[in-house]
């Protein structure tokens, strides 16, 4: 499905991404794990397109270049000069890091503005999927976003990319900032959401011991750099990520 080949991503001199290269199967939970400044978040942004609008919005005002290279092939074809609008249309779409959730709105009104391109019906199908993957969201359909939890944001950011309908779901460090029990409540949730309607998903994160037990495969990155890679059984065995991730 997804194919990224020799990327690597400046800003100005400084490199982000360096000649990494991963795949990603269809119907597959992969996780991207690194430390904080890994180049986890340039990743992602650059699968998305995201780093397309930084670029063109940092030319504009004389900030530092932003160069990409390599290639992002997604079901064949060549995306790494799509615009993001574009990749949302055929079916990638990203869930942000600390994604942005409308404070001023209900829990309701936030995954039907997620939606407001999609048919009526399609819409009101995904937001019952959101809150059957999430049954605490059910319980709080007209809470103002800005009045909830940390945790339940988080829920409410997967909910509105789902609404969307994606093909390919970039989760941006998912578990960043919640408790250990709400990360285990959102690690749940996307390997349903994986199971139950054969959602892709590649995620990223800093926290190895929620995930690796869960994913199909995955990368562990290094300034940039691809470190490791393998079956999440086999990278959680590895000696070099368990004393790195897990303290022993």
């Amino acid at each position: 499905m997804l194919e990224v080949r020799k990327l690597m991503v400046f800003f100005e001199n400084a490199l982000a991404i360096n000649d990494l290269s991963l795949s990603v199967r269809d119907g597959e939970l992969v996780g991207v794990i690194g430390s904080n400044s890994a180049g986890k978040t340039t990743l992602m942004n650059s699968l998305s397109g995201l780093i397309i609008d930084m670029r063109t919005k940092e030319a504009r005002r004389g900030g530092e270049r932003i160069n990409v290279y390599g290639n992002i092939m997604f079901k064949g074809e060549d995306i790494t000069a799509t615009k993001p609008s574009d990749r949302v249309k055929k079916g990638i779409v990203l869930c942000r890091e600390r994604h942005p959730v409308f404070p001023e709105s209900d829990v309701l009104e936030n995954l039907k503005i997620a939606g407001y391109l999609k048919k009526r019906k399609e819409v009101k199908a995904s937001i019952d999927y959101v809150f059957e993957l999430f049954p605490a969201l059910s319980k709080l359909k007209t809470r103002k976003a800005g009045f909830m939890s940390g945790g339940e944001q988080q829920m409410l950011a997967i909910g509105m990319a789902l609404v969307v309908r994606p093909k390919l779901l970039l989760l941006d460090e998912p578990l960043l900032g919640l408790s250990p029990m709400m990360q285990e409540v959102v690690m749940e949730a996307v390997v349903h959401l994986k199971e139950d309607s054969g959602i892709t998903v590649l995620l990223s994160e800093q926290f190895a011991r929620p995930v690796l037990p869960v994913i199909d495969r995955g990368y562990v990155v290094e300034n940039g750099m691809l470190a490791l890679d393998g079956t999440g059984e086999e990278l959680m065995d590895n000696p070099e990520i368990k004393s790195a991730y897990f303290g022993f």
